[in-house]
């Protein structure tokens, strides 16, 4: 069959039955009689390729697969032949389909372990990420004439200004939610007026800022991280590196003084509309006048809630712009490690945040502000 691959079975003068192969043996004339050299039936003494046209890695890999079952010697092949058949020799294609799993005793400690290992090379990360920043700060200092004011005013506009709809409405709405459900359960000692008290403290001093940092980690924490790996994708980090511009200068620092300066503007805000979201339903449902709730709060809640809350918003911005800057600068592979990085950021961001309110609470109740 010509331009075909074949083959043909012969006796030898000994008795011994030879293969011969002719033809062109390659992946697009082999299939058809891949079928009929797989259900051939020994013992083959010897395998003759002189008659082999050409050969590419399939057809090596049969002729070789054949010699293996059946225990021939290969003769009359090509050195391009030969230099197939030595690549290949030992491969089998019956390998494992699943790999070979340890028992449960071994696997436990042996994960734990890699654990233990990408936490310690976390904390490396992020130790020697603070170093770079901080000694960026400081050039800074020395030269400032080296600081991207265009840069920061334009974060500042993506995280604060832009922000504000989408962080307006969601406090309003949480402040609705507190206000009623706040009144339905002090309805039942005849307490409906402390539900002022309940949205005024708990919008001034937790949720306002808290929900705000929550929602700046899902906004901006997670554009700083895909934004910023990128870059490192496509090579324009390291460009910046090669025309000597620093990118923790001119990416980093820009990102987290935004973050941190806006934090306390949009924790203020939210406050604000969750507490016109409370006096919305104080008007509707409780009969409280609007005017009236609003004057309430400022007799009924102490100042100092007002900068509990002030104090953290910064610290939280600043958790959220390491975030999204540190792991946007991991990226590094393929594109599926920005998608990764991106959610590792706000997973961190928001964790961290809602740690460290926890250890605020504690420690603004011990010095008397609880």
């Amino acid at each position: 069959m010509n331009g075909l691959a074949n083959y043909r079975l012969d006796q030898d003068g000994s008795g011994n039955t030879l293969l011969t192969l002719s033809g062109p043996y390659l992946v697009s004339t082999i299939g058809a009689i891949d079928a009929e050299l797989r259900a051939l039936e020994g013992p083959i003494a010897r395998i003759e390729l002189s008659d082999v046209s050409e050969i590419d890695t399939v057809g090596a890999w049969i002729a070789g697969n054949l010699a293996s079952q059946h225990q021939a010697e290969i003769s009359g092949a090509t050195p391009r032949a030969e230099r197939l058949l030595k690549a290949l020799e030992g491969m089998s294609g019956e390998e494992r389909m699943v790999p070979e799993m340890l028992p449960v005793w071994e696997r436990v400690p042996l994960a734990m372990g890699e654990k233990v290992f990408a936490a310690r090379d976390g904390i490396m990360g992020v130790l020697s990420f603070l170093g770079a920043i901080i000694s960026a700060t400081a050039h800074l200092a020395r030269h400032p004439r080296r600081f991207r004011i265009l840069a920061l005013v334009h974060q500042l506009e993506l995280v604060g200004v832009t922000a504000l709809p989408i962080i307006g409405l969601m406090s309003f709405l949480i402040g609705i939610v507190i206000a009623q459900q706040g009144a339905v359960q002090l309805a039942q000692f005849g307490a409906e007026t402390l539900t002022v008290n309940l949205v005024g403290r708990i919008t001034l001093r937790e949720l306002g800022v808290l929900m705000t940092a929550i929602m700046v980690a899902g906004r901006s924490g997670s554009a700083f991280a895909a934004q910023i790996g990128t870059m490192k994708l496509t090579e324009e980090v390291d460009a910046m590196r090669t025309i000597g511009i620093s990118p923790v200068e001119a990416l980093v620092i820009p990102r987290i003084l935004a973050a941190v300066i806006m934090m306390p503007l949009l924790g203020f805000y939210s406050a604000g509309m969750g507490i016109i979201g409370g006096a919305v339903i104080g008007d509707l449902m409780l009969n409280i006048p609007f005017w009236t709730f609003l004057v309430r709060i400022h007799d009924v809640v102490p100042l100092h809630d007002l900068w509990v809350g002030l104090l953290k918003a910064p610290v939280f911005g600043l958790i959220v712009a390491l975030a999204g800057c540190y792991h946007g600068m991991q990226v590094k592979g393929n594109s599926e490690q920005v998608g990764l990085r991106t959610t590792m950021a706000v997973v961190s961001a928001i964790f961290a945040v809602i740690v460290l309110d926890a250890i605020f609470a504690v420690f603004f109740t011990e010095i008397g502000w609880g």
